[in-house]
């Protein structure tokens, strides 16, 4: 994860950018009717989302979720900062109390699969389990809102089949179509993501125009957890017991000791502590026997790898195997594998060059260019 850091501040034009005004028109000519909740964290891609949504003639409201107490984006500081932003719009601003669903879903979630060796992706959980879908929800059955929008980097494309197809934001940098994988079409279908073709260099600009709070507010973490404790690691220890083991080669040879397998994932090569003739990599958690397996680089590759629990996006489930471009983390580059499906929820990847992060628990996301076409968990193997 990284740090949060101050932002650069970037003057903003006296009108609009021509890539903000092309955002606006889209919403102006988004077919029916403009009621929207918007998704508010108290951060400048939201906060841009809504006040271009009120410019563009859309009626709208904010809704935060509240998901811990104490500090963090996603907690008071941010509640104040979407409050405040939804005063300076004159517009209503809800608040649910989502606690328990989020310790639930997520905090528990994550501590079941650390336990259990895996490195789990909690962030398209969370989208699917927590936000997107009880967003909608609740903004339809409280205030009658049909739609949701959210300042994520992500594009969508409406089908005559009726199918809603998910893309890559213009902004490869700030790109988050990865964290929306697991997303149902009966969410995406009621999605608007006014940002989707915007960089954020535009964002910021255009939020400096407007004067909002949140213009220069510094980015947070990837991982809410981690803004809120202030590492991962720092989460981890403040809820699961101390469990040191032994770190190893795969023959069982003892090269070092280590503090917890939930601290280590595979691909790892620094920060294990390990003197040896050559740099080792993780290539397996072994949850049974609390032990950390690593391997020099010439071993640690893995040319495939089975993902289940699959959502398809923009295509139906295939039927026979096809080459597609696997992103397998998030700041990952896609990666050239043939596709074979198992099941319509599971398959296997043959990926065409030896990978060295495949990790059981995060996703494997299959794009074909800039479009989505699904996704699904990597699965923990019995062997490297």
């Amino acid at each position: 994860m990284t740090a949060s850091s101050p932002s650069t501040f970037v003057a903003p034009f006296a009108t609009p950018s021509p890539a903000v005004e092309a955002a606006l028109e889209r919403l102006r000519s988004f077919p029916g009717e403009k009621a929207i909740a918007v998704g508010l964290s108290g951060g400048v891609d939201s906060s841009l989302t809504a006040a271009l949504l009120q410019a563009a003639g859309w009626r709208v409201e904010g809704l935060t979720l509240w998901l811990m107490s104490g500090k963090g984006a996603c907690c008071a500081e941010g509640l104040v900062d979407a409050a405040a932003l939804c005063e300076s719009l004159a517009v209503p601003h809800h608040v649910v109390d989502s606690r328990e669903v989020f310790k639930k879903e997520i905090v528990e979630f994550l501590l079941e699969n650390y336990v259990a060796g895996l490195t789990p992706l909690p962030c398209s959980r969370c989208n699917r389990a927590v936000k997107f879908g009880p967003m909608l929800a609740w903004a339809e059955k409280e205030r009658g809102l049909k739609r949701l929008a959210t300042g994520h980097y992500a594009r969508l494309r409406y089908c005559s089949n009726g199918r809603t197809q998910l893309l890559r934001g213009l902004d490869s940098h700030k790109d988050q179509s990865y964290f929306l994988y697991d997303l149902p079409q009966a969410i995406l279908s009621s999605l608007v993501f006014p940002l989707g073709e915007l960089t954020k260099i535009d964002t910021r600009q255009e939020a400096s125009r407007l004067g909002l709070r949140t213009a220069t507010k510094a980015e947070s973490q990837d991982l809410c957890l981690a803004d809120h404790h202030g590492s991962m690691k720092a989460f981890l220890d403040a809820y699961l017991p101390e469990r040191p083991g032994q770190i190893v080669l795969a023959d069982g040879t003892v090269v070092g000791k280590h503090d917890g397998i939930e601290h280590f994932t595979i691909g790892q090569r620094k920060g294990l502590g390990v003197a040896w003739s050559e740099p080792l990599h993780v290539v397996r958690l072994d949850a049974a026997m609390n032990q950390v397996v690593v391997a020099c680089r010439k071993d640690a590759g893995r040319s495939f790898c089975t993902v289940a629990a699959l959502n398809w996006v923009s295509i139906a489930a295939p039927l026979e195997a096809f080459e597609v471009e696997v992103q397998v983390r998030y700041r990952s580059a896609p990666e050239l594998a043939i596709l074979t499906p198992l099941s319509d929820s599971s398959c296997q990847l043959q990926f065409k060059e030896e990978q060295f992060s495949i990790t059981p628990g995060q996703a494997a996301v299959f794009y074909a260019g800039e479009v989505l076409l699904g996704g699904g968990l990597i699965q923990l193997e019995t062997s490297i």
